[in-house]
């Protein structure tokens, strides 16, 4: 294996979570009885670059032609996106004269805001199901990959961009130098772009093994994603810390001729340095921690099923079909898991084949612990489930550390 940023041969084993399916292909019942596809989920970093990656063992065409998340399903996310656009507005002044691009624009989450403004924009998003959803409710989106050849008909097409928007697929990309020149050529000479992106601080502080997943080939530093972005001579000029996914960045980023860095990057650089992250030495820690959190959960489920409790599941996200393959988590511990997401209604996880049901199915059950499969969401989440408390419920979360969510009870309400 090679360092796709830099080239190099030397990159050094961070996690080793054995192998597993693609975290998105969810069975239905007539594949219950065939064998699955398995690939190594290996976390390694560049010593050269300090790039943390995995091998490009499932190409983005086996993943996002049909996709099974619709950002949509998330009220957090949607009404972050709004945020994100209200920002972009106030920050770039940003109107009818504009032109906007999202790339990997799901299912219109963000760019409705933008057409609510009366912004021109346009989204790129590979998934045809997911596209389709995204025009129905009047969000432009053409069905494509971005590479170099799509970017420069895009652009020759609609016009170089004032904004590009890529929120969490920078991550998901293999081609990582073609894909980022993919991104400059969307751009104008004096235009911005922002993405958001995970931050690898949080990955390797807090244990969260479980964003690591065949989708993500490379997890980022704000030092590892300014080598990156200088691939396609771009700078990040300004950086932001965000609560999303656990802890992500949101990189403003522009090209070199009209850029100059801001003092939050390099208080980012310092908060990275002082946890050891710009030297190999700093990631090691990821290992113990993953396994920690993997034995602390299992303890609490085996003593659940000792007791005879009920437990369930909230949420089918890729994140969780790692953490259960990890943990070795089938039906006999987690009886069942619920999702919003109607397309994975009635179908089971990859891997640890647990069935999925609609929401409604934990108020017909009151089952005694609801185990919450997104912990990221959980503001959000712990809202909506509250009234698990009302028969005696538990609503409890895997990381950062396992915890029980505050809920309703009969005395209080």
């Amino acid at each position: 294996m090679q360092c796709r940023l830099c080239d190099s041969g030397q990159l050094t084993s961070v996690l080793d979570l054995g192998a597993t399916p693609a975290c998105e292909s969810f069975l239905d019942s007539e594949r219950l009885e065939s064998p699955e596809m398995t690939y190594p989920l290996h976390l390694r970093l560049c010593e050269q670059c300090l790039l943390l990656q995995i091998p490009a063992l499932i190409t983005p065409e086996d993943t996002f032609t049909e996709y099974a998340y619709f950002s949509s399903f998330s009220d957090s996310w949607v009404s972050h996106a709004e945020d994100f656009v209200d920002t972009a507005v106030r920050r770039l002044g940003l109107g009818a004269e504009s032109f906007v691009v999202e790339v990997a624009s799901n299912d219109g989450y963000l760019l409705r805001h933008a057409v609510a403004r009366g912004i021109p924009c346009l989204g790129i998003e590979p998934s045809v199901n997911v596209g389709a959803a995204a025009r129905a409710v009047g969000v432009p989106t053409e069905t494509t990959f971005l590479h170099e050849d799509s970017a420069a008909r895009v652009r020759a097409e609609h016009g170089a961009a004032d904004l590009v928007v890529a929120n969490n697929v920078y991550a998901h990309i293999p081609d990582l130098r073609g894909f980022t020149r993919a991104l400059r050529t969307l751009l104008s000479d004096d235009g911005w772009l922002s993405i958001e992106v995970h931050h690898a601080l949080n990955l390797v502080r807090h244990g969260q093994f479980d964003t690591i997943y065949h989708e993500h080939f490379q997890y980022y530093t704000l030092h590892s994603a300014q080598r990156a972005l200088a691939v396609g001579g771009l700078t990040v000029v300004d950086v932001e810390l965000l609560d999303t996914h656990g802890g992500s960045l949101r990189l403003w980023a522009r090209p070199d001729a009209v850029a100059e860095p801001g003092p939050r990057v390099v208080e980012v650089l310092d908060l990275e340095r002082e946890a050891g992250l710009h030297t190999p030495a700093g990631y090691l820690d990821l290992a113990p921690r993953a396994e920690a959190v993997r034995q602390e959960l299992l303890r609490f489920l085996l003593d659940c099923r000792a007791q005879g409790k009920r437990v369930v599941g909230y949420g089918a996200p890729g994140k969780g079909n790692t953490l259960l393959n990890y943990c070795g988590i089938r039906p006999d511990l987690l009886e069942y898991t619920v999702d919003r997401n109607p397309y994975k209604h009635g179908r089971y996880t990859p891997g640890t084949r647990i069935p999925i049901h609609p929401p409604e199915r934990i108020d017909a059950d009151r089952p005694d612990v609801v185990l919450v499969l997104p912990w990221n969401l959980e503001t959000e989440i712990s809202a909506q489930l509250r009234h698990v408390g009302e028969w005696g419920g538990e609503l409890v979360y895997p990381l950062p550390v396992l915890h029980r969510g505050e809920l309703e009870t009969k005395v209080n309400r």
